[in-house]
């Protein structure tokens, strides 16, 4: 077994790497960019090495940098985790020419399987069955367009060497075509380093069903069951399960058996996940095989009981399959939740930013967090905005949900927006709970359905009332335990007011209105009176405020925990699986607000400009393209709202842009006359 390991990494799966490592006597070196620099994963490891600035391409895709850090460490191996070199053919040679181990299948394999085009011949000639589709050299758009026509719209673009969801385009007409071939070239380019693109037949209503494959260097080769990941938005995944809902058994080992079949075709060794196309009529296709660990291998894990980073050790190292397929069984169900930084309310744009605030259920052996990050740091515009991993188990399908929808109501963020009330509200919609599930469900999804509501409720004014009396009582004893006069009646926060009831205003701000509480001492403890449009509402309270902001109060009788977590003026309040949000309204510490209206034509996150395609003074139509940004890997097209003129662009094809800058002037075709 090797002694010394470096994961080529950063984040949760680094972090991930590492637990194994450690829990197996393993020494492990980490490798960072000037972002990651006080990264849990630098320190989790026994070692660092730093890489360069924080683009990937100057730091973590530097395969020379990583060598040579590896050799300066004394590792034996290299673990490349998921993304950045993980299934670049170049590195895994590379690894082995350097005489270390590279922790992953045969660079052949990965050549493979790597080109789609490719893959999807070898699968043909093994047995396995395809999606139709193109996947030839000539690749103008004359012969997609030819080739489109001849398997019938919709189709789906895709980078050849892709992975991710990234380079991927859904083409409903041929009018569109041109267009979304150079946008998922442009990222077939950035995100790999090819531009070459395959066409396929676009299956509207299929579910996503992959296989976790296994294989020594002995001729051994295991499936680990299937995963349904069909729940995606972007062509990413979010939700993630084992088993398949509604998988038979004779179906799964029809699925398994041409998942082996595909490892085996290409002399497959270690981790992989062969995925599929699911037909309602219970056809599958290949898709493409990773040749990596997965992002959703924990399910697997918590179905079998296998630590699947364990086991790529042992093969890595020259040894068998610890368990054979005969040994293997499912027991329960698991699934897992991606937890991102992005905003579903604005199509599930990146949402990069610092983290104030992060808190998770306690683990347990139905709750598993998977977590790279913690409060403090910053999710950065570099690299994929995933804070964690939310996985559970229990008994059965329907217990794994229920157990999931608490499990996220218990998750706390504060900083930037996050998906966790929209993956809340999937793992709450009935047809998911049902199984009715397939790729474009979300899609389907009126967006206003899933929105998020932060409207303070009477519940929130009430804990975040508590928690301000708990905070100027607080300030108010250490004020006057520094200057020696704790008695004095100026240093009481006991209210007492000549010629009035005794009380304190609490003022808060939701929006442009303005809530005041009046908190009034009673012997259990406070009349809160809230003071709203229609009239006053009156509420006996009382309770507890701990130091980390936990609040235990009992309104009018009814219990209710919450927490309440103060970022400068601003409050949120994580209450009853909710999470609300309001201002601090005392004119000493309120901000000054800005009531300008966002420009229209405003980058809508941080990012760089790849394509510019108007001038000043050119006239457009409502919906052209006029600007096109590229954040974490993945585009976003700058739309003209109405027709109109552009009057100024202010970026050119490289620039670097601040979220909420303006790209562009623009003038309404009207206003424009």
């Amino acid at each position: 077994m090797f002694q010394k390991i470096l994961v080529a990494n950063r984040g949760e799966i680094a972090c991930r790497v590492m637990r194994t490592a450690e829990r197996m006597g393993i020494a492990t070196v980490a490798v960072y960019s000037d972002a990651d620099a006080d990264a849990p994963h630098v320190r989790q490891a026994g070692q660092s090495v730093h890489l360069g600035p924080p683009p990937a391409a100057e730091s973590y895709l530097l395969a020379d940098i990583i060598l040579a850090a590896a050799k300066a460490t004394g590792a034996d191996a290299i673990h490349p985790g998921y993304g950045f070199l993980s299934e670049n053919a170049d590195f895994a040679d590379a690894v082995r020419a350097a005489g270390l181990v590279f922790i992953g299948p045969p660079a052949d394999a990965i050549r493979s399987m790597g080109a789609k085009d490719n893959a999807k011949a070898i699968m043909e000639k093994a047995g396995v069955p395809v999606v139709p589709g193109y996947y030839g050299e000539d690749q103008s758009v004359e012969r997609l367009a030819a080739s489109a026509d001849e398997i019938g719209y919709p189709v789906l673009l895709k980078a050849a060497m892709g992975g991710g969801g990234k380079g991927m385009r859904v083409v409903e007409r041929v009018e569109d075509l041109s267009e979304a071939a150079d946008s998922a070239r442009r990222e077939g380019e950035s995100s790999f380093g090819d531009g070459r693109l395959l066409i396929e037949k676009y299956l509207t209503k299929p579910r996503h069903v992959e296989v976790q494959v296994f294989a020594d260097g002995h001729g051994n080769c295991v499936h680990l069951f299937e995963r349904d990941c069909s729940l995606q938005r972007r062509h990413q995944k979010v939700i993630e399960e084992a088993p398949a809902p509604g998988m038979t058994e004779a179906l799964r080992t029809r699925m398994g058996a041409a998942a082996v079949d595909a490892a085996k075709a290409v002399g497959y060794e270690n981790a992989g996940t062969v995925e599929f196309l699911l037909d309602s009529d219970g056809s599958f296709y290949f898709m493409e095989m990773n040749t990596r660990l997965q992002v959703e291998h924990p399910v697997t894990e918590m179905i079998t009981g296998q630590d699947l980073v364990e086991w790529q050790f042992r093969v890595a190292a020259g040894g068998t399959l610890p368990v054979l397929q005969d040994e293997l069984t499912i027991t329960g169900h698991a699934m897992e939740a991606r937890l991102y930084a992005e905003d579903p309310d604005a199509g599930f744009l990146p949402a990069p930013g610092a983290i104030h605030h992060l808190a998770f259920p306690t683990p347990s052996m139905n709750v598993r967090i998977d977590t790279g990050v913690e409060a403090g740091q910053a999710v950065s515009s570099f690299y994929d905005p995933m804070i964690a991993k939310v996985i559970v188990w229990d008994t059965d399908r329907a217990a794994a949900c229920r157990r999931m929808s608490s499990t996220l109501s218990n998750v706390e963020v504060v900083g930037p927006t996050v998906n966790r009330g929209f993956l809340k509200f999937l793992v709450d919609n009935e047809a998911f709970r049902a199984g009715d599930i397939d790729t474009s469900m979300i899609d389907r999804l009126d967006p206003q359905s899933f929105a998020t509501d932060t409207t303070p409720n009477r519940d929130a004014f009430v804990c975040a009332g508590l928690w301000l009396l708990e905070r100027r009582a607080s300030e108010a004893r250490d004020q006057a335990a520094s200057r020696g006069d704790a008695t004095t009646p100026w240093s009481m926060s006991d209210c007492w007011r000549m010629n009035d009831v005794a009380h304190q205003d609490l003022q808060f701000r939701w929006g442009e209105d303005e809530i005041v509480v009046s908190a009034i001492p009673t012997l259990s403890g406070h009349l809160f009176r809230l003071h709203e449009k229609d009239g006053d509402v009156d509420c006996n309270v009382h309770g507890t405020v701990d130091a980390d902001g936990s609040v235990k109060a009992v309104i009018d009788g009814r219990g209710v925990s919450a927490r309440v977590i103060a970022v400068e003026t601003e409050l949120t309040v994580f209450l009853d699986h909710c999470t609300c949000r309001m201002r601090l309204a005392d004119p000493a510490l309120l901000a000054a607000a800005d009531d300008g209206e966002a420009p229209v034509l405003a980058s809508p996150m941080p990012g760089k400009v790849v394509v510019v395609n108007v001038t000043a003074g050119q006239e457009v139509s409502a919906g052209t393209t006029l600007m096109v940004l590229e954040a974490m890997k993945m585009e976003h097209a700058i739309k003209a709202p109405v027709d109109g003129v552009v009057t100024a662009v202010h970026y050119g094809v490289g620039d670097q842009v601040d979220e909420g800058v303006d790209l562009l002037a623009f003038e309404e075709a009207e206003q424009a006359q």
